[in-house]
């Protein structure tokens, strides 16, 4: 148990984030605190790199950047780990987005995330008003925000090196019918998924998870997963909660995941629940 932990791993959607998709002042000064006191934290979140810096607080700080459910970290300028989707891969699955109509986003490592004109018709359907009663304020923004400003439209695929695939579907029924084609290839090409909502889900090199890049971070800092604490709230968390000494979900998190955490928040995401518990839990 990692009553004294010395690093801390943070979700972001859910977490650290409300659902408008910020992170508050408060809990950038608490983890200013905590980094002051000696501890190490750590982001460790579904979102590639590239998409961290809009949603954070100016001066925002962590020792290090576990993304794209851990497919890559990194610690200031240095990459630590980095996996790539084959391009055989991604072009297979593209082919089966457009053969299913699935909303898709590809996260190049070097260049913003990409979706094919030829799709651009049936992906912006799936972003039409009204929102459906069951997305998520904060993905819905999320989407509406790529669709207009996000994604690149391009006409091919480009380069060799990413980092994961995101599809998203308006209803539960279209993103499970999906989830069963990925299972279906699954028996053709290794990788693994990942989902953070009922409406999503994503692709991800084999074998890779959020407790995978957490493990390759510890080595770098010579630190054991007994010595820390990890906080989360959706399925995508569930290695990482799984593999620390000290699990915390948050309020807002659904039962099974309060159910394997050691601790769970007083307070919501979007109550600043991340903030009130480590304010609480280090006497700050």
């Amino acid at each position: 148990m990692a009553e004294n932990p010395k690093a801390i791993f943070l979700d972001m959607d859910g977490t650290i984030l409300n659902h408008l998709n910020k992170v508050s002042i408060c809990t950038k000064e608490i983890i200013d605190d905590l980094r002051e006191q000696g501890i190490y934290v750590f982001i460790a979140t579904g979102r590639a790199y590239g998409e961290i810096e809009s949603v954070v607080p100016e001066g925002f700080q962590v020792d290090g950047f576990i993304t794209s459910n851990g497919m890559a970290g990194y610690v200031g300028e240095e990459v630590v780990f980095e996996h790539s989707l084959s391009l055989e891969l991604v072009e297979t699955i593209i082919e089966k987005a457009r053969e299913n109509k699935v909303y898709y986003e590809l996260f190049p490592y070097e260049n913003p995330r990409v979706t094919l004109t030829k799709d651009k018709h049936y992906v912006e359907a799936e972003i039409r008003e009204p929102k459906p009663e069951s997305v998520g304020i904060n993905e819905w923004l999320s989407r509406k925000q790529a669709i207009k400003e996000k994604i690149n439209w391009n006409e091919r695929i480009e380069g060799t090196k990413f980092s994961k695939f995101y599809f998203f579907a308006r209803t539960e029924e279209h993103i499970n019918r999906w989830k069963q084609e990925l299972d279906l290839l699954k028996e053709e090409i290794d990788f693994s998924t990942s989902i953070s909502s009922k409406h999503n889900v994503e692709v991800m090199v084999a074998n890779v998870n959020k407790a995978t890049g957490i493990n390759q971070i510890l080595q770098r800092f010579n630190l054991s997963e007994t010595e820390i604490m990890a906080i989360g709230d959706s399925d995508n968390d569930l290695p990482m909660l799984n593999f620390v000494g000290h699990a915390v979900a948050m309020k807002n998190a659904p039962d099974h995941i309060k159910e394997i955490a050691n601790d769970v928040t007083e307070y919501t995401c979007d109550e600043d629940g991340v903030y009130h518990y480590l304010k609480s839990k280090f006497n700050l």
